[in-house]
């Protein structure tokens, strides 16, 4: 079983940067891709960026192309979001996932395809 537990959450004003960062223990991180997801109240949880097991493609949503940035360090078990250039409407809890299925090839943007969850950051953006 995997444990996956967010940092790097907070206040911030429009217009300025966040990095999260998400850190891995138990079953085996570097052969599965890994994902961001955010829920903002009374909305849907939505895919935000993901990665694939080797950190050579990346996937984004449209909402958050040009400004957000997914990398990992697989010797330190670790993904990270960059977050530049946040909106108001950027605020949400932030989850991080792993597929779960290993090697993956194409990356997936449903939730029903990772197998294990964050607890998630809570992320908000002041206007």
């Amino acid at each position: 079983q995997v444990q996956l537990v967010e940092s790097g959450g907070g206040l911030v004003q429009a217009g300025g940067s966040l990095r999260l960062s998400c850190a891995a223990s138990g079953r085996i991180f570097s052969s599965a891709a890994m994902g961001w997801f955010r829920q903002a109240p009374g909305k849907d949880r939505e895919f935000v960026a993901a990665i694939n097991w080797g950190g050579s493609i990346t996937n984004y949503a449209a909402a958050v192309e040009g400004r957000f940035s997914i990398s990992r360090d697989n010797a330190k078990n670790t993904v990270y979001l960059q977050m530049n250039s946040l909106k108001p409407e950027d605020t949400a809890v932030y989850y991080c996932a792993q597929d779960g299925v290993a090697l993956r090839v194409v990356l997936r943007t449903a939730p029903s395809a990772y197998s294990a969850w964050g607890q998630g950051t809570q992320v908000t953006v002041s206007s």
